[in-house]
């Protein structure tokens, strides 16, 4: 008699069969529009941290090549997030929230998903070569591969899957500076690296405190963590992103711009104290809502950013 393979159980509250019947208010664009994530499109901002924070200027309108990159990796994203949802379908059909989604809901067919995820790719990687930037789209390319990657196997793998996660904000990072031509600092990359991997520790999290004893049916990698040990992975990290901003303050420019570039790390230290607050209290809140939602949280950041800007001056 052969074995079946086990099948994850419906909440309660999740019917799939009636959530794929249901029909979606406004038709197939909104679908389509869902499930791009424009609500994770503020991530691709990153792209203008290397024209902004870099020492040389780099080619002439570096922060408009910057957009171009914003659109490249808004584009190559979306195709990520087609491709994941369709690999995905059947588990987030049985997940409190993501059961929602357009392809899990039935309201996407999965090849259309298919067909506009190939179209992103080549809407990214023509941008990054209409502004002759190989390096955009070397980088784009490479950010698409390791994406895909993760979506078909690496995302299973417990700790290396959290670095494949953290990649992709870092090579969104080096693909402005691609555009832009602006060569990174090593202080640069290491602190973009480290709060990269914070948010994926801090996503890891509270994925498992707010599922439960069903977390790893939802997410496998999630058997090979603890609440207490992501909460310290969470806490090194951001001592060590503090000491990289640190080092590249003290390093960076003469003792004016040091000394300013300083003081710019208090609200950085208290926005990331902010944030280690709010994971312990998220639930299933969303790591980018506790980023962008919260007052004290953005009153941090904006001041980080205010004075940051003076001292570019």
């Amino acid at each position: 008699m052969t074995a079946q393979p086990p099948v994850l159980p419906a909440p309660e509250f999740a019917d799939p069969v009636q959530s794929a019947a249901r029909p979606l208010r406004f038709g197939w664009p909104l679908a389509v529009l869902r499930t791009s994530r424009p609500r994770q499109w503020p991530k691709n901002l990153l792209v203008f941290a290397a024209p902004v924070a870099g020492a040389e200027r780099g080619r002439a309108d570096g922060l408009a090549y910057a957009l171009v990159a914003f659109g490249v990796f808004t584009a190559a994203s979306c195709a990520v997030y087609f491709v994941n949802d369709v690999v995905d379908v059947e588990r987030d059909r049985h997940h409190p929230s993501k059961r929602t989604r357009p392809i899990a809901a039935g309201q996407l067919a999965v090849g259309h998903a298919i067909v506009l995820a190939a179209v992103f790719v080549l809407l990214a990687e023509s941008g990054a070569l209409a502004i002759s930037s190989l390096g955009l789209a070397l980088t784009v390319t490479a950010y698409l591969a390791v994406s895909f990657l993760y979506s078909s196997t690496l995302k299973h793998i417990p700790v290396l899957e959290l670095t494949v996660v953290a990649s992709g904000f870092v090579l969104r990072a080096l693909g402005g500076a691609a555009a832009a031509q602006v060569a990174p600092s090593g202080w640069f990359v290491l602190v973009c690296s480290l709060g990269a991997l914070l948010v994926a520790i801090a996503k890891r999290y509270t994925e498992l405190a707010g599922l439960g004893a069903t977390a790893a049916g939802h997410r496998p990698c999630l058997r090979g963590y603890t609440p207490t040990g992501l909460r310290f992975a969470q806490r090194f990290v951001s001592a060590a992103m503090v000491g990289a901003y640190l080092g590249w303050a003290l390093l960076n420019g003469g003792p004016w711009a040091a000394g300013w570039h300083l003081v710019t790390a208090i609200p950085l230290t208290a926005a990331l104290v902010r944030f280690d607050w709010l994971t312990s209290r998220a639930g299933m809140t969303r790591v980018e809502d506790l980023i962008t939602r919260d007052g004290p949280m953005l009153g941090c950041e904006l001041l980080w950013l205010a004075l940051f800007v003076v001292g570019m001056r």
